[in-house]
């Protein structure tokens, strides 16, 4: 693949240039545009000429040739470079392809995703071959180079072999290293993590942190170690932190986290008023909260707590650009950038009234569905999970006297199991239930309690985990037996039974994880799986959260990992999983 500097032949250049001198006609010409001039900080006017996916010429003139050009008259509009969102997990129920056809629909036309699920099930020809793939269509499509599981995995040294892991970080679609989950082992000692930390600054590459609640001590020790951002500041003095440890700060707005406004009220009560080192970012949010948009809802909160208008623009176009060493293709509107451009009805309102992507109408009247209707997912390995195995009478024996107990959206905790575990049914009304973790390849498993998930769930099953492993979860193990017997049917998923029905499904056959459904279509899912767990008594903000993070060691107290029970801070399996 030819280098992201070098994305243009010598042929298109050559027409590019010819464009710019009226030998050739542009594609298309954005007329009496007034425009974020981001390289002035100022609203500029002039006239945008278009050859394919790049800009070519902005300025005073109009093209002398224009036979076959398409001209837009934006007189009246506001012209702004797409948005970036930097920091996208694209597996919470969507995958890829559907985000980015929806967000790039509503302005955010480049995306800097989590690389986790690709690295963890796919040989790294195929996993690269799929993220130059998807970089074909009209979003931007830029990746990072994960360096931790997130979890405590059986097999993670070969996972993370040498020869994986260089290929990432040199790869030109990756633009970072981490999120670092990992970072305490690292800080206490854990030398091949460190060595893969300075190998991405070697490449040149930014290293996003994961540092919630971090002291100015260990945000220093972090910066030592090549940490060069970080987007957990939950408070405005933890902002402030940040920025003063020199690292560049992501402000979070995210279904789980929703903290965009408090950040902005308190880092100006503390007269903060250069935007310049600050990003915006929704960290991965769950499918129901993109219904009110992508970065331009980010970019509308910020404008409604005073943000500067050129700065609440630029902390999702210019600034993100400018980090990633990208600003020589996006984040401006220039010669040379790549067309990425948001045509607005005016400076307050950042939802695009049409989007131009890699020079293509993605959204507006003349739109044209520039992305697959469907995409050869199992041509890049990318498959349904495949069970040879079933569920046995002896995978509902319970004798471990320690329960899991989640107290919030993701955070576990331990608890000492008083309750009669024999027992084929549980009493509904209760907030405790039987919870089972399979191997995905049948050979161990794991059973305990879970307090604080439900009240009367009979039966429930999922792939949808951090390693895509089987959970169940429920009241009663028929049920529950039930509920995996569909799940194996559909590929992987996430399966509802009660009453010796299935009330509930949702395919998940990428990975187990990702659906191949439009984005809309994930969302009205997603809602309808929130309500019916609510119904059923679940009582935090968001089940999918609770799903993902099971095994996630980067979250306290105790995790549910392919190890075993785990306590994170003592980094001690309590209760190792049984072999089946």
């Amino acid at each position: 693949m030819a280098s992201r500097k070098d994305r243009w032949t010598k042929k298109e250049v050559r027409r590019q240039l010819d464009v710019v001198r009226s030998e050739v006609a542009p594609t298309k010409v954005l007329k009496n545009a007034v425009y974020l001039n981001s390289a002035r900080k100022v609203w500029s006017e002039a006239h945008i000429w278009i050859s394919g996916d790049r800009i070519a010429y902005v300025g005073s003139e109009l093209p002398k040739n224009m036979d076959e050009t398409e001209v837009i008259d934006c007189s009246g509009k506001v012209v702004v470079p797409g948005y970036m969102e930097h920091h996208v997990h694209p597996f919470q129920l969507y995958n890829p392809l559907s985000f980015a056809e929806y967000a790039s629909a509503r302005g955010t036309t480049t995306l800097l995703s989590d690389n986790l699920f690709y690295f963890l099930n796919l040989e790294k020809k195929k996993a690269l071959t799929l993220i130059e793939e998807l970089d074909r269509f009209p979003a931007s499509m830029y990746w990072w180079a994960r360096l931790d599981p997130q979890t405590e995995l059986k097999h993670e040294n070969y996972l993370f072999a040498p020869s994986q892991m260089k290929a990432w970080l040199e790869h030109p679609l990756v633009l970072q290293a981490g999120e670092m989950t990992a970072w305490p082992k690292m800080l206490t000692g854990d030398d091949t993590l460190l060595h893969w930390m300075l190998e991405a600054r070697r490449e040149y590459k930014p290293i996003e942190g994961h540092l919630p609640g971090a002291s100015e001590k260990t945000l220093a020790q972090m910066v030592l170690t090549g940490v060069t951002a970080d987007h957990e500041a939950m408070t405005g003095e933890e902002v402030i932190r940040r920025l003063d440890a020199g690292l560049v700060t992501s402000l979070r707005h995210s279904s789980i986290r929703p903290d965009l406004r408090r950040l902005l009220r308190e880092i100006q009560e503390a007269e903060i008023n250069d935007y310049s080192r600050l990003l915006l970012n929704t960290d991965g949010s769950t499918p129901a909260f993109y219904e009110d948009g992508v970065m331009d809802a980010l970019i509308k909160i910020a404008l409604e707590e005073g943000v500067p208008p050129i700065a609440a623009y630029e902390m999702a176009s210019y600034n993100p650009a400018r980090y990633y060493g990208i600003d020589d293709t996006h984040g401006l509107i220039a010669p040379g950038r790549i067309a990425h451009l948001n045509i607005l009805s005016s400076v307050e309102e950042p939802q695009p009234e049409a989007v131009l992507a890699k020079g293509a109408w993605v959204h507006g009247p003349a739109a044209n569905n520039s992305f697959p209707a469907a995409f050869p997912w199992e041509d890049f390995g990318v498959q349904p999970s495949r069970f040879d195995w079933d569920v046995q009478d002896e995978d509902f024996h319970f004798s471990m006297p320690l329960g899991i107990e989640l107290v919030n959206s993701v955070i576990l905790k331990p608890y000492q199991v008083a309750t009669d575990v024999t027992q084929d049914r549980m009493p509904a009304g209760r907030n405790e239930s039987f919870f089972v973790m399979i191997d995905k390849h049948g050979h161990w498993r794991i059973n305990t309690l879970i307090k604080g998930f439900d009240t009367d769930i009979e039966g429930f099953a999922t792939t949808f985990s951090n390693t895509g492993d089987v959970v169940l979860i429920g009241k009663c193990k028929e049920e529950m037996k039930r509920a995996f017997q569909r799940l194996k049917e559909l590929g992987g998923g996430m399966v509802l039974a009660e009453q010796s029905d299935v009330v509930y499904e949702l395919p998940l056959p990428l990975f187990g994880i990702m659906a191949d459904q439009f984005m809309e279509d994930v969302i009205a899912k997603h809602k309808a799986l929130n309500e019916l767990l609510k119904e059923r008594g679940y009582p935090h903000d968001d089940p999918v959260y609770s799903l993902l993070f099971f095994a996630s060691t980067h979250l306290p107290y105790i995790r549910v990992t392919q190890e075993g029970i785990y306590d994170v801070h003592k980094k001690t399996v309590l209760f190792p999983s049984i072999m089946r």
